[in-house]
């Protein structure tokens, strides 16, 4: 078949990546010359551990380019994806400029049938506001479709290649039947397509997203009734994970979630409630545990330093989460934010995320070369984000460099008998602290 993606972004690149790879012909359209130029040019544009493999290969195969003319990069399509911005406007809800902006010219260019795909996460009601506004300068047959990404960050070519399920939300059988054929070579293994209405399908990604933060922010609840009662949350964690009505997924406590969808998603589905006069009061708990747990450490920190002007901090990770760039809604930025209004300064490493951190807060911190090199002349470790290269790192070398044995561990990476023994005042999330004159 032969794709055009509108948008380049995260969603964007790696759903024409994709599509290229079982041998469709994708366009990738963005208005952004840079980005084009460097992404025709072979240089991928975000990290996601396995994409660059595909997108080189199938650059070098010619299915897959780039331009920045929408008129050049739908006209031989058959299929057009929006995978465009909805960033959260000032009342929380989805600002839908870009995708209704694209539509608006795509009424003016389009000369034939072709299904129109919101790949963007959008309210309820979208793929009908993007079918009025093509149909303001457009009047021959086409049909919108709501096919909401269901990708993880980090795993989001697996994600994509072998989903668990397709979504599609459309009310025409000729659509239904260009959606069928599309995703077929995708759900090859029996996975459901599961066609739907429109609206359904866009309420189903929110909903699958607010489910997800809700399941997280209660476990991080359950986590500061851990601290208080003197409970172990890894263990209440197994108890609860083991019972298959539950699950063992998104049952892990740490200092909140962030990055591009759980936090806007769960804000916009509130919003839209609203619109209709209800109060979802559930999620409104769950943005409010959330903004405070990404600040759990903070008392802690301060408890055991006491004023913290002049202290010097290591922090681990940028990241909102491993195996990813993205440091949209990160924890680790309010901690940075905090400690720096105490009167602190922060040393920080993170494997992927330190230019975009560099981009966004420039010299409020010192940028490490590795790990090891942040935690020179720093009073204590601060773990904001569970890469793996932190799980087990060499403790010969965090001795000998921190200038006390203290960390504080926003994602619960090691175990408190070991990090005792090791001499360590060590603070995590739902655990009780350790400390070196405890007794064993």
């Amino acid at each position: 078949m032969k794709i055009a993606v509108i948008g380049t972004g995260y969603v964007g690149l790696v759903t024409g990546t994709c599509f290229a790879e079982t041998g469709n012909d994708v366009v990738c359209v963005d208005i952004d010359i840079n980005k084009v130029q460097k992404l025709s040019n072979g240089q991928i544009t975000i990290y996601e551990p396995g994409l660059e493999k595909l997108f080189l290969r199938n650059l070098k195969e010619e299915r897959l380019k780039f331009t920045t003319n929408l008129e050049e990069g739908i006209r031989e399509a058959q299929i057009i994806f929006l995978a465009l911005p909805t960033p959260p406007g000032e009342d929380g809800s989805a600002d839908l400029k870009y995708i209704l902006g694209v539509s608006d010219q795509l009424g003016k260019i389009l000369k034939d049938y072709k299904v129109v795909i919101d790949k963007s996460t959008v309210p309820v009601g979208t793929a009908e506001k993007v079918h009025a506004a093509i149909s303001r300068n457009y009047k021959g047959e086409f049909d919108v479709v709501s096919n909401p990404e269901f990708l993880r960050e980090g795993v989001a070519v697996d994600d994509f290649m072998k989903p668990d399920r397709v979504v599609i939300g459309t009310s025409s059988e000729r659509a239904r039947k260009v959606m069928g054929d599309l995703y077929a070579p995708f759900v090859r293994q029996g996975n459901p397509i599961i066609f739907m209405d429109e609206r359904s399908a866009e309420l189903t990604k929110y909903a699958a997203n607010s489910f997800l933060a809700t399941k997280i922010t209660f476990m991080n609840e359950v986590a500061l009734l851990c601290e208080r009662l003197g409970a172990d949350v890894d263990m209440v964690r197994r108890g609860i994970g083991s019972d298959e009505r539950i699950g063992k997924r998104f049952l892990f406590p740490g200092i909140g979630y962030g990055g591009s969808c759980f936090p806007k998603d769960v804000q916009a589905l509130v919003k839209s409630s609203q619109e209709v006069s209800y109060d979802f009061r559930i999620l409104n708990a769950v943005m409010d545990v959330n903004e405070k747990q990404k600040l759990h450490l903070m008392p802690k920190v301060k408890k055991y330093f006491g004023n913290l002007k002049g202290k010097h901090f290591a922090l681990w990770g940028l990241a909102f989460k491993p195996n990813t760039d993205d440091i949209r809604e990160a924890p680790a930025l309010y901690m940075i934010d905090a400690l720096v209004a105490e009167g602190a300064t922060v040393s920080v490493f993170d494997p992927e995320a330190m230019n975009n951190v560099k981009n966004l807060i420039g010299d409020k911190v010192t940028y490490a070369e590795n790990q090891y090199e942040a935690l020179e002349n720093a009073d204590a470790l601060i773990i904001a984000t569970e890469w793996n290269e932190f799980r087990t790192p060499n403790f010969l070398k965090i001795v000998t460099t921190l200038k006390n044995k203290v960390i504080f561990d926003g994602r619960n990476l090691f175990d408190i008998a070991a990090i005792r023994e090791l001499g360590f005042y060590y603070e995590s999330i739902g655990r009780a602290p350790a400390n070196p004159t405890d007794k064993k």
